[in-house]
């Protein structure tokens, strides 16, 4: 699949690949500072952003989706971030093709499987019912019955858009989202990944934890570890220039 991405900056490539919900869009500030020293690609996943809609979604067709566009644009020693799903996205990608990378950083994913913990957020995503619905006043009422948090209704209603004259409709794919949910919360294949990785992860998150590390060093025997404070799992979002400055030290070995 052809997915959509733009660029920005000039330099070695540095490819970000967002979360489950997300989009490119989402990166566009620290892109601006990443393109500093690196050109930047920003990437939206499929079923997501501006990329096309399939009615399938794996992590093997998202690492597929990504060598397609690092083979097009004919990329080496391509450096990566992926946050959350786009975490498990780039270790999918890197036991298959760690010979074009150079280093990669996983924003707060482990390797485990995770339980099913969206249900709210695909309740409140259904009970919008863009079909019927107005305006975005109206799409935010009928989303804060089921997600009762400010920032995590606003990250998604950043995907609500106008198709046309009074016609809302979401930019992700819901239904097929929803159907592959447990896909999303799959443990990562026990294939070891061969490239040096930086786990990054929030203090208040539960994706990484301590018990976890020794799994993450068999399967990523290069594997380093480091932790932001006064951070969850929107890590980047919530403590955005210390994430930047912890990713440009390991991107440059500073």
């Amino acid at each position: 699949m052809k997915l959509f991405h733009k660029s920005l900056g000039d330099g070695p490539p540095l490819l970000i690949l967002h979360g489950l919900f997300g989009s490119a869009d989402n990166w566009q500030t620290l892109a601006k500072s990443f393109a500093q020293d690196f050109k930047v690609y920003l990437i939206d996943q499929r079923n997501h952003g501006h990329s096309p809609q399939s009615k399938e979604d794996s992590y093997a067709l998202m690492a597929d989706d990504l060598f397609e566009l690092i083979a097009e644009e004919g990329l080496r020693d391509v450096k990566l971030i992926g946050h959350s799903m786009g975490g498990k996205t780039i270790m999918h990608f890197a036991q298959q093709y760690a010979f074009l990378i150079e280093k990669m950083i996983v924003a707060d994913m482990g390797i485990k499987s995770y339980p099913p913990h969206h249900d709210d957020v695909f309740a409140g995503l259904f009970a919008v019912d863009v079909d019927r619905c107005e305006s975005r006043q109206q799409a935010e009422e009928r989303l804060s019955v089921h997600v009762h948090e400010p920032d995590t209704r606003q990250f998604l209603l950043k995907n609500l858009y106008w198709k046309e004259q009074r016609k809302l409709a979401w930019r992700f794919n819901l239904p097929v989202l929803f159907d592959c949910r447990s896909e999303f919360m799959k443990a990562l294949p026990p294939t070891k990944i061969e490239c040096d990785t930086l786990f990054l992860r929030g203090a208040k998150s539960h994706y990484i934890l301590n018990e976890d590390m020794a799994a993450i060093r068999e399967l990523v025997p290069h594997a380093s570890f480091d932790t932001i404070e006064n951070a969850g799992h929107w890590l980047h979002a919530q403590q955005p220039q210390v994430f930047l400055e912890k990713c440009l030290r390991f991107l440059k070995d500073v």
